[in-house]
């Protein structure tokens, strides 16, 4: 087996700016983070993702780009640890769309919603201590980020109902409608599109108070 590459030369302890760390995938199925000169595991990459490391994951041999199959890894290994973030139906919805016509508008538009709640992540964590503090006086102070929630959800399953590979049911005198599809498939995304935007202004003004 090749030896093993040297650690780069890191100048800064900002996780956000520093270059993403290399790790190597060898034949024997372990990984090497180039940047530690030590081997890691899948649950130390996890890790790395929670504290907002970036990194890069190379077939040790051929030079491949496995990154995306890592991370897929990981979240088995988490969803196997009893971590369920994915729901069934949205598992099942989600498979369907390999190849399909529409693939390729999916992961764009998966990217953009969870984006848009990352930056609301650090708005609901400010707003923790308070929100725990009136809860014990019996106010749910937890239903404005509740209802943040149901809409992000029904949003995307908005999303994927449109993205699904099923036609729809036929209309009413059992024949299809692929006019009126249409015009609702716009409808539809029109008013995605609108709650994106609004999603992501309410970020941004929480981002800055």
């Amino acid at each position: 087996m090749a030896q093993p590459d040297a650690p780069p030369d890191v100048t800064t302890d900002n996780a956000e700016t520093r270059p993403p760390v290399v790790v190597k995938k060898y034949a024997n199925r372990r990984l090497y983070n180039t940047e530690s000169s030590s081997y890691v595991t899948l649950e130390d990459l996890a890790d790395m993702v929670r504290k907002g490391r970036d990194f890069t994951v190379s077939d040790a041999k051929s030079g491949e780009d496995i990154t995306r199959s890592v991370l897929t890894q990981i979240i088995v290994e988490e969803e196997s640890k009893g971590q369920n973030l994915l729901p069934i139906p949205f598992l099942r919805q989600l498979i369907g769309l390999y190849g399909d016509s529409l693939q390729a508008v999916v992961p764009r538009y998966l990217e953009a919603t969870m984006g848009t709640f990352a930056r609301q992540q650090e708005q609901m964590r400010r707003a923790t201590q308070e929100a725990m503090g009136q809860a014990m006086g019996g106010f749910n102070a937890f239903a404005p980020f509740e209802e943040m929630g149901k809409q992000n959800l029904a949003m995307l399953e908005r999303a994927m109902s449109l993205f699904s590979p099923f036609p729809r049911p036929p209309a009413g005198n059992g024949r299809p409608a692929p006019a009126e599809d249409v015009e609702a498939m716009r409808e539809e995304i029109t008013m995605l599109r609108n709650e994106l935007a609004a999603l992501r202004r309410n970020g941004a003004e929480g981002g800055s108070r």
